[in-house]
């Protein structure tokens, strides 16, 4: 009986955690597609920008992933702790730049930027990948080293900067000193919750990632 009743309320706390998400993403349904876009646009500069490097600059990329592939192949010990500081390092220092530069009026434009070049750096990646691998072989590197945690990475980078324009927007309707309080306490509660799960990505990227990468590294 008790058993019934716990399964009853996670399924009753999923529907409203689904359902706050979803009203979530359609009254900000605009904001969501613009910063997509710009995500977008970000992946199509680092796929060109790599397909038009010199040769020196090719050699050296196809040099750096060569012998990262090799270190792995050769079951080089490598520090889970170390790379999950630094993942988590990176994860907050994007939250915190977001969550700062959409609790100013100015700076939203640099939450454009930052959506843009997460998505060059990602665009990089992956073109990189392919262009050393080949297509099949980069695919698989990609699927197993890069994509699960983006899964969450990505739309966390989003939400953030939807969550930004949100507060900008209401603070531009609404210059009361009362309204802004409530908007940036709304904003900083968001955002600590989308930290949440950008930290979650971290230990993916370590402990998930990392060994199917491993497991599949043999096939690059």
């Amino acid at each position: 009986m008790n058993r019934r009743k716990y399964n009853n309320r996670f399924r009753n706390s999923n529907s409203k955690i689904k359902e706050i998400v979803f009203s979530h993403i359609e009254n900000n349904l605009k904001e969501y597609i613009i910063f997509t876009i710009v995500f977008l646009i970000g992946i199509i500069i680092g796929v060109i920008f790599i397909n038009n490097v010199s040769e020196n600059q090719g050699l050296e990329i196809n040099n750096y992933i060569t012998s990262f592939i090799t270190s792995l192949k050769e079951n080089k010990e490598i520090n889970d702790f170390a790379l999950l500081k630094n993942s988590i390092k990176k994860n907050v220092v994007l939250a915190v730049v977001l969550w700062f530069m959409g609790s100013t009026v100015i700076g939203i434009s640099i939450v454009y930027l930052v959506v843009a070049f997460r998505g060059f750096c990602l665009g990089y990646t992956i073109s990189s990948l392919i262009a050393t691998c080949g297509l099949w072989k980069g695919i698989l590197f990609i699927l197993s080293s890069v994509f699960l945690q983006n899964l969450i990475l990505i739309p966390c980078i989003i939400a953030l900067s939807v969550s930004g324009m949100r507060l900008h927007n209401s603070i531009m309707k609404d210059r009361r000193m009362e309204n802004i309080k409530l908007e940036i306490l709304r904003h900083t509660a968001f955002c600590i919750f989308i930290l949440v799960l950008m930290i979650a990505s971290s230990f993916i990227e370590v402990f998930v990632s990392k060994n199917i990468l491993i497991n599949f590294i043999k096939y690059l």
